[in-house]
């Protein structure tokens, strides 16, 4: 447990802004409410009465440093991170805290790392990028599944969601994202990314029990294709989605979620099956769980607790898989992902 220790939560009356400040307090840190809209932000101080609560913008640094002052650590739950992302960055560098965000933005992760990575290593500053589900969990799961390997020829990162109902602020991402591309897709091969028009693939993909077989949408990219080829040497990053919710979240008219626990949590479940191949030799990691806007809460404060307690293996601007141990991080989740290693 932590200590008191205050962190401030900037995004925090977004969709997952709400389960990181939710979880953060259950972990015994107390969330500092910060974000753009002043009037989100009292909403959701009245639901937490006694929290510190800083309006700040990110075309407004100073306000951004009052964010930020006197706390250990920011986590950003903002998007679009296109927006934000270099935006508090620059704010968390000028304070001396690390940083960490749940983007799922390729090209905002990828601009993190080009930016932010040699001043980052050279003050010593924690950047951790994409820390969530698509991106954290992925790179996390195929750390853990290399094991001793030192490079793999491929990776392979499958999502089996039994829907997706999309938040407003992932709509928004999407949106930038695709502005940003000039309406192209992008894929991980040959060591680089490839922006290209070819149509998507349909496959089937052998999910495990007991979701099994099921037809997904191959080249479907998420922020993998950043946090893996960041730090472990795999010239071929693909990853796939589940037909179902590759539909949901294109679809313009599917509802956003609807809680159906205490905690918060939408139906949703997810099954993350992770194939690395080097040569004949397949290594996997498969995670289950439920709501992935949810399990994003628990991945980016335990990020936060070990950069914190000096848990990490390097500085500078790393993903998941390289800052922290994998397999003791994903441990760490057993409350809210079930884990399968099988190397």
């Amino acid at each position: 447990m932590a200590t008191g220790q205050t962190v401030t939560v900037y995004g925090t009356y977004g969709h997952t802004g709400r389960f990181v400040v939710a979880h953060l307090q259950e972990r015994g840190f107390v969330p500092v409410l910060a974000g753009r809209d002043v009037h989100k932000l009292q909403a959701l101080a009245d639901e937490y009465p006694g929290l510190d609560v800083r309006p700040a913008s990110v075309d407004d640094s100073v306000s951004l440093e009052r964010a930020l002052d006197g706390v250990a650590a920011v986590i950003n739950c903002a998007g679009p991170f296109a927006t934000t992302a270099a935006p508090v960055i620059e704010a968390a560098l000028r304070a001396g805290i690390p940083y960490v965000d749940v983007a799922a933005e390729i090209e905002a992760n990828a601009d993190t790392f080009a930016h932010f990575a040699d001043r980052a290593h050279e003050t010593g500053a924690v950047i951790v990028p994409a820390m969530a589900f698509y991106g954290g969990l992925g790179d996390l799961l195929a750390t853990a599944a290399m094991g001793d390997w030192t490079e793999a020829d491929e990776a392979h990162i499958a999502y089996g969601l039994n829907s997706w109902e999309p938040t407003e602020g992932t709509r928004a991402a999407g949106k930038v994202s695709a502005e940003r591309r000039g309406g192209r897709r992008v894929r991980f091969t040959n060591g680089q990314l490839e922006y290209h028009d070819d149509e998507l693939p349909t496959l089937k993909w052998p999910f495990p029990d007991p979701m099994g077989p099921r037809a997904v949408m191959a080249e479907f990219t998420m922020a993998d294709v950043v946090t893996i080829p960041s730090h472990l040497s795999i010239p071929e990053v693909r990853t796939y989605m589940t037909t179902e919710a590759a539909g949901g979240v294109v679809a313009p008219d599917t509802p956003a979620p609807t809680a159906v626990d205490e905690y918060g949590r939408s139906a949703q479940t997810f099954l993350v099956d992770v194939v690395v191949r080097s040569g004949d030799t397949e290594r996997r990691a498969v995670a289950r769980g439920q709501d992935i806007y949810a399990v994003t809460a628990p991945l980016a404060v335990e990020a936060v607790h070990r950069i914190l307690t000096g848990r990490t293996r390097t500085v500078g601007v790393a993903s998941a898989g390289e800052v922290f141990d994998a397999p003791d991080f994903l441990s760490a989740l057993s409350p809210h992902i079930t884990l399968d290693l099988r190397p």
